[in-house]
């Protein structure tokens, strides 16, 4: 999740493998049917190594195990 501290410097988007990073009405959101929290492709969550002001947060809504990740990120590679 992104809290409204994003200043919208671009820089998260361009990172984010699965095109779940999208401008939202007053700063960017993610979309946690595409987040796979870089699950299949990194070791570690590239929009949050970026994020030059640490507001990508953990979504308090939506937990995962790395096993539901794997699974998202498979069936999204087959669409």
């Amino acid at each position: 999740m992104i809290t409204d501290a994003c200043i919208n410097c671009d820089m998260c988007l361009a990172e984010c493998p699965n095109q779940a990073i999208f401008e939202g009405e007053q700063y960017y959101e993610i979309d946690v049917e595409r987040c796979t929290e870089c699950v299949g492709f990194y070791d570690h969550q590239t929009c949050v190594e970026v994020c030059p002001i640490e507001c990508i947060v953990e979504h308090p809504d939506v937990r995962e195990s790395q096993e539901q990740l794997l699974a998202k990120f498979k069936a999204l590679r087959i669409v």
